[in-house]
């Protein structure tokens, strides 16, 4: 190998051939550096009629509350990740029913990904990415102090179907983002 070949990759910023947008290109080899939306995988989990929440412990929007939700990793279905998502921030045990919804966030680069679940148990605890943990009847919702939008209409979308089976997934609501 030479010492030409150890060199760290330097990229330009330009509209690749047969592309209509500028994306990162290696000066050297013309290897694309495609930068696409992540994936955040969420529920509403329920013990009998409570809804889990969770006190941020980390930013952004620390201290505020939203759904047991995060980043989808590689290699990960989007059902195992929100279980996951939620042994990690609750350490609740989830048996997922369907997807609610399913939201676009291009401001910043998001697709969301919201079930409806249920907890197996209701021996829920704050996990490392929360300061606590809740069971919440929906008229005791901190609406005030609801993390992001999405968590809003991801909680408005399960109340509209909650006693449903026979719903298309939801999207962006016309007034959201």
């Amino acid at each position: 190998m030479t010492k030409d070949n150890m060199a760290a990759p330097s990229f330009s910023t330009t509209i690749p051939d047969g592309d209509d947008r500028e994306r990162a290109v290696c000066d050297r080899c013309g290897f694309v550096d495609y930068q696409n939306p992540k994936i955040v995988v969420g529920s509403v989990a329920l013990w009998k009629e409570k809804i889990l929440l969770c006190r941020r412990a980390i930013e952004p929007r620390k201290g505020f509350w939203t759904l047991p939700a995060g980043f989808l990793e590689l290699g990960e279905s989007a059902e195992d990740g929100a279980r996951r998502e939620a042994w990690e921030e609750a350490r609740a045990r989830l048996v997922l029913d369907r997807l609610i919804a399913v939201y676009s966030v291009p401001r910043i680069s998001q697709v969301q990904l919201m079930f409806r679940a249920r907890l197996a148990r209701d021996d829920v605890e704050a996990g490392p990415e929360s300061a606590e943990v809740m069971l919440c009847d929906w008229e005791n919702i901190p609406w005030g102090d609801i993390a992001f939008p999405t968590v809003g209409w991801a909680l408005r979308h399960w109340r509209e179907t909650k006693d449903r089976d026979d719903f298309a997934p939801f999207s962006n609501p016309v007034d959201g983002l």
